[in-house]
């Protein structure tokens, strides 16, 4: 059996009030383009609460906007690279 290291799921969204996106327009965060992308990834790489950002919308499977640093598409490969690490461990 390898050994998996799954993250910890946030228990509530208290860490929301550090994010350092808060008070910012939310409509930033869900951009149409690449540079709006790669401009709400830069803010997350600043975030003291990225990594609880990120596993909130993994854990939810939010499917829009940038959260915690990540794509769309880079938090689909995430859950498909877990889903796979769990399909290994049965």
């Amino acid at each position: 059996m390898p050994d998996v290291e799954l993250p910890d799921m946030p228990d509530d969204a208290s860490w929301m009030a550090q994010a350092r996106c808060r008070g910012t327009s939310p409509g930033e965060f869900f951009p149409s383009e690449s540079k709006g992308v790669i401009a709400a990834q830069r803010m997350c790489a600043e975030c003291p609460v990225a990594k609880e950002c990120l596993e909130y919308a993994l854990e939810h499977r939010i499917e829009q906007g940038v959260w915690g640093g990540k794509s769309e598409r880079q938090r689909r490969l995430i859950l498909r690279k877990r889903r796979a690490i769990l399909r290994q461990l049965v």
